[in-house]
């Protein structure tokens, strides 16, 4: 069974529930691990892009994971970020881009349901890899603005071995204020002013956090029996616990203390390959306990 990322039930939470240190002592986050096997070592990402992307939204994406495993970025890098599953059991987790394939012509139509989804994932097969499916600003799917994306796990073949992928779409047009933010305003709690994208592209930008915390979600916890608190079906993962935080100082509503660059005025936290900026979501730390910031 998949599981979904929720980020709109989140913030409606940190709406309801405003915690402060000073009033309440916070108790230690923990995420179980439950015995089942990680993603590590060497893991290829497929892409299969569903809909029309342009050069440039693809690259920034594309970019955004061939980051994750190098050291020559400057820091505070996406490849900092990522270091933090190495501290999950089983070592490093070294993505690297396979093979693509680009459905402009809609061939499921632009209405997809939850099914389609691991049926585009089989698109390619292989042991140690996640397959991503990208949907356009134009497609729409199944429970889309409750969840932002989601990963689960396909067969490959006949036999036991599970294949893992992950969905997350392109919000810019149907709910950017639960899928975007803090890039466009919430739809939910506290209205502050949203911060600009540091790629310029509000949906391609929401799409990065998104990814983000599902590719983090994906290796921690593949197969709904590795790191994760609460019920196997609707999980707090590596990052989904984490939610809403970007920087230091952050409070429902705030993503906390980031970075900015001065010729755009973009807010970011970790730098790319090519020249390119990213914002990332804390990340749990199992040797903390705590969620995670690079900035």
């Amino acid at each position: 069974m998949a599981s979904i990322y929720c980020l709109a039930t989140f913030l409606l939470f940190c709406f309801i529930h405003l915690s402060s240190s000073e009033l309440v002592q916070e108790q230690p986050l923990v995420l179980k691990y439950h015995n089942g096997p990680l993603l590590k070592g060497k893991i290829t990402v497929n892409f299969i892009w569903y809909g029309k992307f342009t050069p440039i939204q693809r690259s920034i994406i594309v970019d955004f994971v061939n980051s994750l495993s190098t050291d020559k970025t400057t820091l505070p890098s996406s490849s900092s970020w990522w270091k933090t599953t190495e501290k999950y059991k089983g070592g490093a987790s070294n993505l690297g881009v396979g093979k693509q394939i680009l459905l402009e012509n809609y061939p499921l139509g632009k209405i997809l349901k939850n099914p389609h989804l691991p049926a585009l994932a089989s698109k390619f097969n292989g042991v140690n890899t996640i397959n991503i499916i990208l949907t356009a600003k134009d497609v729409s799917v199944e429970g889309f603005c409750m969840r932002c994306g989601t990963h689960g796990s396909t067969r490959v073949g006949r036999g036991p071995i599970r294949g893992t992928y992950i969905w997350v779409g392109n919000s810019e047009t149907q709910c950017p204020g639960q899928c975007a933010w803090p890039f466009h305003q919430p739809i939910y709690g506290p209205q502050t002013p949203p911060l600009v994208a540091p790629n310029g592209d509000v949906g391609v930008d929401g799409m990065i956090i998104n990814l983000a915390t599902l590719l983090a979600n994906t290796v921690t916890n593949p197969f709904n029996n590795g790191y994760f608190q609460g019920p196997a079906n609707a999980p707090l993962e590596a990052v989904s616990a984490c939610t809403g935080i970007f920087g230091s100082g952050s409070y429902p509503g705030y993503p906390g203390n980031l970075l900015v660059e001065k010729s755009t005025g973009a807010s970011y936290n970790a730098n790319g390959i090519n020249g390119r900026k990213y914002l990332l979501p804390a990340m749990w730390d199992p040797q903390t306990s705590t969620c995670k910031t690079i900035v």
